[in-house]
């Protein structure tokens, strides 16, 4: 079966960095675009991150423009999330997310089949 396990995450200061990986199995990981999402309590989910299945195509959440950059190697089907200048507001469980057969990222919830099991990024002031 399919499973996306996460690594990574933790309690940081503001201005700090972490990075995030998500390693895939059970699926051709070359032919999926992945993306990162997350949730803070009482709100809802939302995209961080997406990378089409060869890189060439990126989209970023406008809070995190700048600050954060999406990355993959399908030759150990690893999708990864450094996030740079962290903030108070970063704080939230993200999720990584496999879009099934489809080349390209979107930036929809529902377009994504396989989910992470979600780690918390607290960042402090």
């Amino acid at each position: 079966q399919v499973q996306l396990v996460q690594s990574g995450g933790g309690l940081v200061q503001a201005g700090d960095s972490l990075r995030l990986s998500c390693v895939a199995s059970g699926l051709i990981f070359s032919r999926n675009a992945m993306g990162w999402f997350r949730q803070a309590p009482g709100k809802e989910r939302e995209l961080v991150a997406a990378i089409s299945w060869n890189g060439g195509k990126i989209m970023y959440g406008d809070s995190v423009k700048g600050r954060f950059t999406i990355s993959r190697d399908n030759d150990v089907t690893t999708v990864y999330l450094q996030m740079d200048s962290l903030k108070p507001e970063d704080t939230a469980v993200y999720y990584c997310a496999a879009r099934s057969r489809y080349y390209n990222p979107t930036d929809s919830t529902n377009d994504y089949d396989y989910w992470g099991q979600g780690t918390q990024v607290t960042v402090s002031s």
